[in-house]
């Protein structure tokens, strides 16, 4: 997601459990939207939870952090789920520095018998792997849900897992509005003394846990899980930058990788610039697809060729940012606020039909209102101005750990005027990304993880500028497989298993249930 202040940071891969959109509908003046998980979850076990007991041997701790893997969660009951928390270091190099408790969502396997845990992350960075359970269990295969314990966890810093805290609602509300012109030196300047703002309220209100909340740091909290929750390896199943997170933890624990899945995986060995690119052009060849799609049927607001619909939707974002488009609130909207609407709308084909409305309302009466709520949804913000989550928060302070842009103000003018060349419709909003998050901090640096930086994935997998892997399984340090290539997927969309065919689901459980890794080339 584009984050303060924009145009300036490249867009988080998915929100909490809403890696894939679901159906969304706008009435003449009112949106609903609904997403994935918010139908009624089934009934899992309605027994009292049991005493948690403590492993028998605390499974592959360092010396110092015995305690940590070897402690025992205790579940209590919350709705149709458990919940619990677990404790880890601030820092793993000084466990004794300070701690701070993971939130944790299982959803018990359906037989009553779990023969193992099988950890989630939906993305981000900055998504809610406690939300994410709900919607997990209507994506899962039932025969995975039968054997395994789904348990979600809130990444550090995200969530209710010690969350990064910067601003409050109003500077946030006017962080995410603001637009600035990067183009020029004073530009630059602001974008800077935004920045060190940002930093300064981070560092303040969240304490010495902001250097600490990196992908590198997050996958060795995945590995004290998977020792209290019982596991001697790690099954698991990541989408979009889950699954860096998932690279990351193979990475540090090769020998305690049991079945993991990397669903919309990002390339690990991709430098950040590049990642960031691929991410442009995945947006803009997801857009175009809107554009041919809209101009196919009837009443779309965009007129002439599909090159022309997609000249009208930059200017439509240009002209926002220099004159706000008014809306039916006291709110304007700005053109960082009309790109996260549009932008929104671009993760799943289905929320099309609120797009067109929302550009017929902008193109043909001025009117705002409809991006400027598909914004607000976005942005995970409340009808009263508050935030529903950290995500914003979350999401700058991670990719900001793990170095995600160079903060060198020529590197990133150059960097720009390659966006813009690959994808002109949607390239200057994922340019000037490279401020730091907070002030007198070093960036995390080297390490085992440090090549395996993740980032922003993108919609449109089908139309991405390189094939992407729908899905890769990892069985161990030296053996992975690839089911389907992005390419050969229906539809729009960004991640596979739980929305796009039987031959993924079928080969992500036959390897999930069996271990069976699939075929090489195999391709759905």
């Amino acid at each position: 997601m584009l984050r303060p202040p924009s145009p300036s940071r490249p867009l988080r891969a998915s929100r909490s459990g809403r890696t894939t959109l679901g159906r969304v509908a706008a009435g003449a003046a009112a949106l609903a939207l609904v997403v994935t998980g918010c139908s009624t979850t089934p009934a899992k076990n309605q027994q009292p939870v049991p005493a948690a007991s403590t492993p028998a041997v605390p499974q592959g701790a360092a010396p110092g952090l015995e305690t940590f893997y070897g402690q025992a969660v205790e579940w209590t009951v919350c709705g149709d789920f458990q919940c619990g928390t677990a404790t880890v270091p601030i820092d793993y190099a000084d466990p004794a520095a300070g701690t701070i408790e993971l939130a944790l969502r299982r959803a018990p396997a359906t037989d009553g018998e779990a023969a193992g845990s099988l950890l989630i992350n939906p993305g981000g960075p900055g998504a809610s792997g406690v939300d994410f359970v709900e919607g997990a269990v209507q994506r899962i295969s039932a025969p995975v849900l039968e054997e395994y314990d789904v348990v979600g966890f809130d990444p550090r810093g995200v969530g209710l897992s010690a969350p990064v805290t910067c601003l409050d609602p109003a500077a946030k509300d006017a962080l995410l509005s603001r637009d600035v012109d990067s183009t020029t030196d004073a530009g630059l300047q602001e974008a800077r003394e935004a920045y060190r703002a940002l930093g300064e309220a981070c560092a303040a209100n969240t304490g010495p846990l902001l250097g600490h909340v990196d992908t590198e740091s997050a996958a060795r909290d995945m590995d004290v899980l998977r020792a209290v929750l019982g596991d001697e390896r790690l099954t698991y199943l990541g989408y979009s930058y889950g699954t860096a997170l998932g690279a990351t933890y193979a990475g540090l624990f090769p020998e305690r990788v049991g079945r993991l899945v990397l669903d919309g995986a990002l390339d690990p060995s991709l430098p950040a610039a590049e990642v960031g690119l691929g991410q442009a052009v995945g947006f803009e060849n997801a857009l175009r697809a809107y554009v041919e799609d809209c101009q196919g049927g009837t009443d779309c607001p965009l007129t002439g060729t599909v090159d022309e619909g997609l000249v009208q939707v930059r200017d439509l974002l240009e002209r926002a940012r220099r004159a706000p488009l008014a809306t039916d609130s006291d709110r304007v909207l700005t053109g960082s606020l009309a790109f996260y609407g549009i932008a929104l709308t671009l993760y799943d084909e289905a929320s099309w039909p609120v797009l067109t409305q929302a550009l017929t309302a902008a193109l043909r009466a001025d009117d705002g209102s409809i991006l400027l709520a598909l914004a607000d949804l976005y942005n995970d913000r409340n009808e009263d101005g508050t935030f529903a989550s950290n995500s914003t928060e979350a999401f700058t302070a991670i990719n900001c750990l793990d170095g995600a842009s160079s903060p060198d103000p020529e590197v990133m003018r150059a960097e720009a005027a390659e966006l813009v060349e690959a994808a002109p419709t949607v390239g200057a909003w994922f340019a000037y990304g490279g401020w730091p998050a907070r002030s007198g901090r070093t960036r995390r640096r080297g390490g085992r993880a440090d090549h395996r930086r993740g980032g922003a994935a993108h919609p449109g997998d089908r139309h991405d500028q390189r094939p992407r892997d729908a899905v890769r399984v990892v069985a161990g340090p030296r053996r992975a497989a690839v089911v389907g290539g992005a390419a050969d997927l229906p539809g729009e969309g960004h991640t596979a298993y739980g929305r796009s065919n039987e031959c993924v689901a079928a080969a992500v459980d036959a390897y999930l249930l069996q271990g069976t890794v699939p075929a090489e080339g195999t391709r759905c």
